[in-house]
């Protein structure tokens, strides 16, 4: 029998790395190996540029919207890394660097986004579920995946991203009591950045925590500093574990902050102060990752150059990709509604064709 404390989140977020690069301790949590915070930080980088590519490949046209996660690359990389090959993402809209840095090529994650197909990737190829822009939806998904891999007994876990917003939807409660009755293998995996569009996080809930909102559902809540990759990567992973070993579901509530606007059709400066948003630039995942490093000697010049390299290499890749423009067929219109076409289908898709024959004579 699960014991009430055992649910409760900690009072304070879990950290491993304070903003100012130093070590701290952590009740039941150890600083993972520094070489796997040396591969950790380079794909902050490589996060951190494919969030400043695409940002600008919005401005030139080339991407029709980006939700970015400039702030949260944290979150979003330790998502990807504690994960196993057989084990599955669920991520939202925002999540492309999870999705990125599962395996996923950039240009293939951005189709969406680029307004092309819905989903530019093979979803079993690297275990990565289509990004969901509905808030909420992919939880459920998520958790349909999980019961149908207990069933067939599969080794799967499967982590069901979403930001704070989402916990306001009944979807996020529907998932949680499915997972948590069914002891299936899911992590919700919340990135709270303090804002749903704009709305702030005090007009979504009363409660004391997110993660407080595990307990309801008979699931333990955790919370981490979302900024702090060490701290991520062993609290997710003590998830994952868990799961994998038939402990059931877990909430992980990561406290982060959406540094930028909501998308780039969104005016952040309505709702937010410029001081408020600046106040989180010293919790930055990469400086304080950067400096940890470095103070204990795992991070020179040479090895950041190449890392930022390597960064450089994915965005002109992204920008190529984004460079080029799609001809789309007609055909495909009608070509993934049903497996089997309706005869009204059928009749619309004869229709259109017969129009575009015309113009073509």
């Amino acid at each position: 029998m699960t014991l009430e404390s055992d649910l409760l989140p900690h009072p304070d977020p879990v950290q491993l790395i304070d903003p100012a690069g130093r070590a701290v301790t952590a009740d039941g949590y150890a600083l993972p190996p520094v070489e796997a915070l040396r591969d950790g930080y380079a794909a902050l980088v490589r996060g951190r540029r494919i969030n400043e590519q695409c940002n600008a490949l919005v401005r030139q046209g080339r991407l029709a919207v980006y939700p970015s996660s400039h702030g949260q690359e944290a979150c979003q990389v330790a998502a990807a890394l504690v994960l196993g090959e057989s084990d599955w993402v669920f991520p939202t809209y925002r999540d492309s660097v999870t999705v990125i840095s599962r395996g996923v090529s950039p240009a293939d994650a951005l189709v969406l986004l680029k307004g092309d197909w819905h989903s530019g990737y093979d979803p079993h190829e690297n275990h990565v579920a289509p990004q969901a822009t509905p808030l909420a939806t992919q939880l459920l998904h998520a958790v349909g995946f999980a019961h149908a891999a207990k069933l067939r007994g599969e080794d799967t876990v499967v982590l069901a991203m979403c930001g704070d917003g989402a916990t306001s939807e009944g979807d996020f409660h529907e998932a949680m009591n499915f997972a948590a009755v069914f002891g299936l293998a899911v992590i919700f995996f919340v990135q709270n950045n303090e804002f749903a569009i704009s709305v702030p996080l005090s007009r979504q809930t009363a409660a004391p925590s997110l993660a407080h909102k595990a307990i309801g559902y008979g699931m333990p809540g955790r919370r981490v500093d979302g900024n702090d990759l060490a701290a991520v990567l062993a609290v997710l992973g003590e998830a994952v574990e868990r799961a994998r070993a038939g402990g059931g579901p877990s909430l992980v509530e990561a406290h982060t902050y959406r540094m930028q606007a909501h998308t780039n059709a969104d005016d952040d400066t309505r709702y937010r102060e410029r001081d408020e948003v600046q106040a989180w630039v010293a919790r930055d995942p990469l400086t304080r990752m950067r400096d940890y490093l470095a103070g204990v000697g795992a991070l020179d010049s040479e090895t950041e150059e190449a890392f930022a390299a390597d960064a450089e290499e994915v965005a002109s890749a992204l920008r190529a990709a984004m460079n080029t423009d799609a001809t789309p067929d007609p055909r495909d219109l009608f070509a993934h509604v049903y497996s089997e076409p309706t005869s009204q289908l059928v009749r619309q898709r004869d229709l259109v064709l017969s129009e575009i024959a015309r113009e073509e004579a």
